[in-house]
């Protein structure tokens, strides 16, 4: 039927170690094994091409000219199609950022979007101080991609829904979550948080994922939730897989128009002061 605005959408997992060089040949052929099935966009995950310790995630950043990038570059010209690396150590003039890097199908570097909110939590007697590897981001990022607005974030930025609600009022009708969420929390809240940003915002949202055991577990189920909320993929802990999905954008329309959650923000009250009130609920209390 004319008309039809879709996007195609490759989502991947894998299981991610210490070894740059290995991990960067399995994002390329996860990239060749999705082009078999032609989508616009493969999405690979954050940490998908290294993850180790604080220290030596930060002593294996890389820059963008780096030759790891380049393959990937090579690989997304050579099958025309646009790849997201979802989270890598980006070493720049101004230090380290969390950054995802958009390459477009002729293998060039469109963009990036830099993480925003960094992982500083302590998760089963774990510590995850990312603050002390990588610089926050300050800028929420769209980019446009055969039509169809997509929003970039990363991973611990799911639990801030006012980075989404700000994509999506930009126009965002699909939002993407490369991740690397540990164990521990993705058992606990992951299809949740994914599912909440997606219903709340009539929107799809995307995340490919890193599964296994590493310098910490991962959860892996790489996840595509539709506008109203239902999973519609969901790669549970396989170590090696990708999976095509066609996202018809007619369904961000009509989730919206069901709940126009969107025209009826009201930002001017959001930013206004909290008034505080006080009950008064001691035994002297009178009417």
């Amino acid at each position: 039927m004319s008309g039809q605005r879709r996007l195609r959408i490759a989502i991947t997992q894998w299981q991610v170690n210490g070894d740059l060089s290995a991990n960067v040949e399995v994002a390329r052929e996860l990239i060749d094994r999705a082009a078999a099935d032609r989508p616009d966009l493969v999405l690979l995950p954050e940490n998908g091409l290294f993850l180790g310790t604080n220290a030596t995630m930060r002593e294996n950043a890389l820059s963008e000219d780096a030759p790891q990038i380049d393959a990937l570059r090579e690989a997304a010209a050579r099958n025309n199609v646009t790849v997201i690396l979802g989270g890598m150590k980006n070493r720049t003039p101004d230090g380290v950022f969390n950054s995802a890097l958009v390459i477009d199908p002729r293998g060039a570097i469109a963009g990036r979007y830099d993480k925003v909110h960094l992982f500083d939590a302590r998760i089963g007697g774990v510590s995850f101080e990312a603050s002390t590897v990588e610089r926050g981001g300050t800028e929420p990022v769209l980019v446009e991609i055969n039509g169809v607005q997509v929003g970039l974030t990363i991973c611990y930025d799911v639990r801030f829904p006012e980075l989404y609600r700000a994509l999506a009022l930009a126009g965002a009708e699909v939002i993407l979550v490369p991740s690397a969420f540990t164990r521990i929390t993705g058992d606990a809240h992951w299809h949740t948080l994914l599912r909440a940003r997606a219903i709340e915002n009539g929107c799809f949202v995307v995340a490919s994922a890193t599964v296994g055991e590493g310098a910490f577990p991962t959860y892996g189920h790489a996840l595509a939730v539709a506008p109203w909320g239902e999973v519609i993929a969901d790669l549970g802990e396989e170590d090696r897989a990708v999976r095509v999905l066609e996202l018809d954008l007619a369904a961000v329309a009509e989730a919206r128009g069901r709940l126009p959650v969107l025209a009826g923000t009201k930002p001017q009250v959001y930013a206004s002061a909290v008034r505080r009130v006080a009950v008064n609920t001691t035994e002297e209390a009178t009417l």
